[in-house]
């Protein structure tokens, strides 16, 4: 895939002003033995709102005995998000945390001063081979809260709000949005929402969060000249007036919030507003000071050289 981090606007707002701000062309990745679609950061667009990193993870099949692996690994200053559209992962951390992640839960780690996890696909599921369709994302944390005590919090499918209105069936994972206000606890004024549209139907993107963006999962929508496919997202600008229609069945994500207080420094897997920080948090890393996953301690992800 091609990555286009800035391309001349293609869409104008009601007032005038280009509603585009930027498109965004996904990266082939692999990760843990999954395709993954890298679409946040880029040189163009290091963050939108709060969110920093956006992965879509993608496998149509595991042979039988395969799965997921991503052995522990750390995080600092940041939240992880993991969504799935379909198949399982079963999470755990250095809180003693273990939790299996189905399609719709919205799986909310808090990093803060610092944190262990590992993701993998569970035992049962490797043995006839399965599926595995879903996002991660990271949302970079407020200065004043960096160097909280980690946290983990999961919300099952059913504790979050959704609706449907004319053929488009809205879900809100994070934040607020049309209306709607997820359970999940967070830092910053953000909003991130799981959108499935039917053929032949439209919506209007909200407007009351600074910075937005809008990810397209499956099929493709328009957007006055644009249309953006599966794998592309679009970020616009603030206030724009935007409608998206779909011709045809598609799914979506919206992501985005108030800007956060200063800029970020992202290394690995680390997200803080101190390169210092970032470059202590390697050296616990590699000399084993971070705290060890219960249940999960023989594999690392060593730090990168």
């Amino acid at each position: 895939m091609s990555l286009r981090p800035a391309l001349e606007p293609v869409c104008s707002s009601e007032s005038g002003r280009a509603a585009i701000a930027n498109v965004i062309d996904a990266r082939a990745r692999v990760l843990g033995g999954v395709d993954v679609r890298r679409v946040l950061p880029v040189a163009a667009r290091r963050m939108v709102g709060p969110f920093t990193f956006l992965d879509e993870m993608s496998q149509p099949s595991f042979e039988a005995g395969e799965g997921l692996d991503v052995p522990p690994h750390p995080h600092i200053g940041l939240a992880t998000v993991t969504y799935l559209f379909e198949g399982q992962i079963v999470h755990r951390d250095s809180l003693g945390s273990f939790q299996a992640i189905r399609p719709g839960d919205i799986n909310w780690m808090m990093a803060g001063r610092g944190i262990v996890h590992s993701e993998r696909t569970a035992p049962e599921h490797r043995q006839a081979g399965s599926r595995l369709h879903g996002l991660q994302l990271w949302v970079a944390l407020p200065q004043a809260h960096e160097n909280d005590e980690p946290s983990f919090h999961h919300r099952a499918a059913p504790r979050l709000p959704e609706r449907e209105e004319a053929g488009v069936r809205l879900k809100v994972l994070a934040g607020t949005a049309f209306g709607m206000a997820s359970p999940v606890k967070t830092l910053s004024p953000l909003f991130l929402v799981d959108v499935v549209m039917a053929g032949g139907t439209a919506f209007s993107l909200p407007v009351e969060h600074a910075e937005r963006a809008l990810y397209v999962v499956d099929g493709a929508v328009d957007c006055g000249a644009a249309r953006p496919e599966a794998g592309r997202m679009l970020v616009f600008a603030p206030g724009a007036s935007v409608m998206v229609h779909a011709e045809a069945s598609a799914r979506l994500v919206l992501l985005g919030g108030a800007p956060l207080d200063g800029p970020r420094h992202i290394d690995w897997n680390f997200v803080s507003s101190s390169r210092a920080r970032i470059e202590q948090a390697k050296r616990d890393w590699k000399e084993g000071r971070f705290p060890k996953v219960p249940g999960d301690d023989v594999e690392f992800v060593p730090l990168p050289e």
